[in-house]
């Protein structure tokens, strides 16, 4: 009852300062088509990046939504395969993992870039750069995991082989960071929490910081996906989704002690001041800024060279997005 209390005064208090930015610009609900559907699942992971998505589900509410539910999910491609199978059917996931499962042919439609500057590569004394990178190891969760595409990306940039250059470590029974807090591993790339906390002990140091380092920052790191077969018979569910997740984003500029303690309240993180860190970090705004087909051009690009992607990043475009609810959401905020 407390938890319902507080979530009633979060969204009381906090929607008041973004509804003149975008709820208020957005057409009321009676002027609306109905929902084709009042259920909607979102995915669940263990990194707090996209908080938007966790703080979205009383707007989801508010918006007709009657049963939103959270689904347990690992980051980057087997996420992607989840929303593929229709296990969930909107999340905010890495861009280079969703450009692979495009690639591979999965039924999933990119909406929109919601924000930048996530991942933390954290290295030991001897790597200074990603050049550093090569000949060391670097811990990941699996190949195909979102730390390996990321790497496997930054690499590529500088002209790095990552089949080659680099050492992959993956242990199933260990996590990568903890792999580079005992020594094991010269190189990890962390999502929030773990930055924070790695910070927050001492350990490593960052080599690259995707919120201020170029040509990272410059890109989405995190875009809203859905099940393809579900934009395309629920579009009037589809631009709701959309639409709360991009106020929450607000919210979380807006507010960040608030989301921050929503969070934790909510059962999605246990430490307020890695949360507060993270939602003070992160630039969750740029989803007005920066042009998410951009992104996906830089990544398929990165991945193409990789020998990753076999397909072009035009085709990955034309296949595997659609900007049209997007565009509807700025235009009614007249951007």
């Amino acid at each position: 009852m407390q938890l319902m209390l507080n979530r009633r005064r979060f969204l009381a208090s906090a929607t008041s300062a973004v509804v003149a930015s975008l709820g208020g610009a957005v057409e009321s609900l009676a002027a609306e088509a109905p929902l084709e559907t009042s259920t909607i699942r979102l995915a669940k992971i263990r990194g707090i990046c996209i908080a938007p998505q966790f703080v979205a589900e009383e707007l989801l509410r508010l918006d007709g939504f009657t049963d939103i539910r959270y689904v347990m999910a690992e980051a980057g491609y087997a996420q992607a395969e989840q929303i593929a199978r229709g296990d969930v059917d909107f999340s905010l996931n890495f861009a280079a993992p969703l450009a692979l499962a495009i690639d591979a042919g999965e039924p999933i439609t990119l909406l929109a870039g919601v924000h930048s500057g996530c991942f933390e590569l954290f290295g030991n004394e001897s790597i200074r750069g990603i050049t550093d990178l090569k000949g060391k190891t670097v811990g990941i969760q699996g190949l195909g995991s979102t730390p390996h595409v990321f790497v496997t990306s930054m690499a590529a940039y500088v002209g790095l082989d990552p089949q080659r250059d680099i050492r992959w470590v993956t242990n199933p029974s260990v996590r990568p960071m903890e792999l580079f807090e005992n020594g094991k591993v010269d190189a990890f790339l962390g999502f929030p929490p773990e930055p924070q906390e790695l910070r927050a002990r001492n350990i490593g140091h960052v080599v690259v910081n995707s919120a201020i380092d170029h040509p990272w920052s410059q890109y989405f790191c995190c875009m809203l996906a859905g099940n393809a077969n579900f934009v395309r018979n629920n579009p009037v569910a589809t631009k709701r989704v959309l639409r709360a997740i991009l106020k929450a984003a607000d919210l979380c500029v807006a507010e960040p002690r608030r989301v921050a303690r929503q969070i934790v309240d909510g059962g999605f993180t246990a430490n307020y001041d890695y949360a507060l860190q993270t939602m003070s970090e992160v630039p969750y705004g740029k989803w007005r800024d920066y042009d998410p087909e951009d992104t996906i051009r830089f990544y398929s690009l990165r991945l193409h060279e990789s020998g990753m992607l076999k397909s072009s990043p035009q085709k990955i475009i034309a296949g595997g997005t659609d900007w049209r609810f997007l565009n509807e959401v700025k235009r009614k905020l007249k951007m």
